[in-house]
């Protein structure tokens, strides 16, 4: 079978617009690490499920020892954060967390969602991690969007308006 060209994906890919997410986790030793994620998805509504994609690292590890993590939803302000987690680190980033049923949340999230781990799908250089949502909390604010491997501001105005 004939694949794509990488970067012709990658370009192709790119037209999806995303929110912006950064998962969280303690590691083996109650550390907490970070990683801005570029696959979170919603499965299942019942019972409330969640699939995230991961390298192989520090948070895969984590993520393996602990059967936990917690998908932090950025806000429109949330682009050092993102780039931050992404191992583009600034010091205009200072993560600050509240742990939330035994997890880290960073703060001024808009979204987060509690998961516990229940099936890993390894495909090829990444795992996809499925978990179900212990606890999930929102606030009304404009998200982070990723579109054209660029931040952008807002969700844009409502096409049913």
């Amino acid at each position: 079978m004939p694949r794509a060209n990488p970067a012709a994906f990658r370009e192709a890919a790119s037209r999806f617009a995303t929110g912006v997410a950064v998962l969280t986790a303690l590691d083996e030793h109650g550390r907490v690490c970070g990683m801005t994620a570029n696959s979170f998805v919603t499965v299942s509504l019942a019972p409330p499920t969640v699939l995230v994609s991961v390298m192989p690292g520090r948070m895969h590890r984590a993520i393996a020892a602990t059967g936990r993590y917690c998908v932090n939803v950025l806000p429109d302000h949330g682009r050092d954060l993102s780039r931050h987690f992404a191992s583009q680190p600034n010091t205009g980033a200072s993560p600050d967390y509240d742990i939330v049923d035994g997890l880290p949340r960073l703060q001024g999230c808009m979204a987060w969602f509690a998961c516990e781990v229940t099936r890993h799908v390894d495909v090829s250089d990444h795992t996809l991690i499925i978990a179900e949502v212990s606890a999930c909390d929102y606030r009304d604010t404009t998200p982070l969007v990723f579109f054209s491997s660029r931040y952008h501001r807002g969700a844009g105005v409502p096409v049913d308006r």
